[in-house]
């Protein structure tokens, strides 16, 4: 058996679309297909514009030149993406690193309020694996800093936070469509403007800096040169394959949060012998079933865990090194108060196969292999290997 860590699963239309987009003959950006996507994500997210983008890399670049300047701080989770952090500084900002919750590892909102100073210009919510954070604080926060709350909303594509979907609660919100996640074109994302106004001169920002936007509604008679920007938007080409992701998000999102619940139910079994923690769903998130982890009982036992299980063809790795350690962090950033949190989980966490192409007597085999490596010897029961798949509100 070889289980890959990720595999992404075709819904039936690429290939249809992708014909269809070459036929017609638009394959730069901003084609037919690519406004497509962009209605059913305003539609499905209640946003008054999306912008496609090349990547979810791409969407914070344009969020940070929309919000900071040098001299300004970007108050962000260590544990996250280096992009989450170095989209801002190329705009001459400082990544402010704080702090996460032990139960979800999204950021801490009180460590998000201790490090706010008359110079926090945005705050930046990572909904890791696809569960939410606290927004209602975090907005509270961000409204009485007067700064401008963005969603890194990388792991969230169809998941919710009390009933609405992440991406549609910051001022901006970037989203990626990159092969690891639930919905793809390979390379991708989007910028979710919730606030119009930066609808605008995220449009020039986008368009490499220029107005063509206004040139093609006849408002300018030549376009020109308005903005810093770049070549951001994505072919029509990975916006075509991106559709027929798009349209079929509720069944990709539910058949992963059966494979996910697959694994909580017999994986208790570890969290009951101290072994290792499971996944902890707070009531009013709604996760997408992005990532399955596990938290080991202690950091000095992953590296021989992760070669066992890699060695026995079960793709398990690590997560984030926490960027207020690595050496640009170091370089361009600074911390506020105790990353204990980070500083603890990071070094213990791993995570499993999680995609849609993995069989469910596959995932019997992994789940099997799992236990008896992390449960110290233990094999799996035919009980807990096929126990029911129940929905799990909290951990």
């Amino acid at each position: 058996m070889r289980v890959a860590f990720n595999r992404a699963a075709l819904r039936g239309k690429e290939h249809d679309y992708l014909r269809e987009a070459i036929s017609g003959g638009h394959l730069s950006g901003d084609g037919p297909f690519t406004k497509r996507v962009e209605a059913l994500l305003e539609t499905g997210l209640g946003a008054p514009k999306v912008l496609l983008t090349q990547s979810g890399t791409a969407a914070l670049e344009i969020a940070a030149l929309l919000t900071v300047k040098l001299g300004d701080e970007v108050i962000v989770p260590s544990f996250t993406f280096p992009t989450t952090a170095s989209a801002f500084v190329r705009c001459g900002a400082t990544p402010v690193f704080v702090d996460i919750l032990r139960d979800t590892f999204n950021i801490d909102p009180r460590a998000v309020q201790a490090a706010v100073t008359p110079r926090t210009r945005a705050i930046v919510a990572v909904h890791y694996a696809g569960v939410g954070c606290d927004m209602d604080a975090l907005r509270d926060i961000a409204k009485a800093a007067n700064a401008v709350l963005i969603e890194d909303n990388a792991h969230g594509c169809g998941a919710r936070y009390r009933g609405r979907p992440l991406g549609s609660f910051g001022h901006l919100s970037a989203t990626s469509f990159h092969a690891t996640k639930n919905v793809t074109s390979g390379e991708g994302g989007a910028l979710v403007l919730n606030d119009p106004k930066f609808i605008e001169r995220a449009q020039f920002i986008r368009d490499r800096g220029t107005d063509w936007q206004l040139f093609k509604r006849n408002e300018v008679e030549e376009y020109s040169w308005v903005e810093i920007g770049s070549a951001y938007a994505p072919s029509d080409l990975l916006a075509a394959f991106l559709l027929a992701q798009i349209e079929d998000i509720e069944q990709i999102t539910l058949q992963r949060r059966k494979r996910w619940t697959r694994y909580h139910e017999a994986l208790e079994v570890l969290e009951r012998d101290g072994c290792a923690r499971r996944p902890l769903i707070p009531a009013a998130a709604e996760h997408n079933g992005h990532i399955y982890h596990l938290l080991l009982d202690n950091a000095s036992r992953r590296r021989s865990i992760l070669s066992d299980l890699n060695q026995g063809g079960v793709n398990a790795v690590t997560h984030f090194v926490p960027l207020h350690s690595s050496r640009a962090g170091l370089q361009y950033g600074r911390t506020a108060g105790s990353l204990a949190v980070t500083e603890d989980i990071a070094p213990r966490l791993i995570r499993l196969p999680m995609h849609l192409s993995m069989t469910l007597p596959e995932q019997d085999q992994l789940i099997n292999s799992v236990i008896r490596l992390i449960g110290r010897g233990r094999s799996a029961t035919s009980s807990e290997l096929h126990a029911p798949c129940r929905p799990v509100d909290a951990g």
